[in-house]
């Protein structure tokens, strides 16, 4: 009888490494690939080549190491490890992993950025949507008290 079947990984990624869990990736622009203009997508993308342009899409972008983009970028989530020249807006989070380099600005609620990343901008973090602001007001006791805002 054969030994137990190794699990594949999909994307040489790790499930014990934080921002790899990428499901199924529905579109893929391989190394050596040159893409420029409007990319709009639903699910997961994952770009390995050069993308001069626009970047459009509700869920996961993944920049591969490989990848050189020079973009404006509003998505869902973004996993960067390649090189991004231009701004992002992720409505859940960006994450830039090793070696990532990015330069622009990234406006999300939860940035992630790892030991060896390198990331030369501003950063504009706001709530999420639909979010709760809670104000936190002193009681009489001198206690903390929080008090939701609208």
């Amino acid at each position: 009888m054969r030994g137990t079947p190794r699990e594949t990984t999909l994307l040489k990624r790790e499930k014990d490494k934080p921002g790899t869990d990428f499901g199924d990736v529905k579109a893929f622009l391989g190394e050596g690939t040159e893409f420029k203009g409007v990319l709009s997508f639903e699910g997961t993308v994952r770009i390995d080549g050069s993308l001069e342009g626009e970047i459009l899409g509700e869920d996961l972008l993944i920049v591969g190491e490989p990848a050189v983009v020079k973009a404006e970028i509003d998505v869902g989530t973004a996993v960067v490890s390649g090189n991004v020249i231009g701004n992002i807006r992720a409505r859940h989070r960006v994450e830039l992993l090793a070696p990532s380099s990015v330069t622009g600005t990234i406006r999300t609620p939860a940035l992630v950025v790892a030991a060896g990343a390198t990331f030369n901008g501003s950063c504009e973090m706001g709530p999420r949507e639909g979010a709760k602001v809670v104000r936190l007001e002193k009681k009489r006791d001198g206690e903390p008290a929080a008090a939701e805002t609208a």
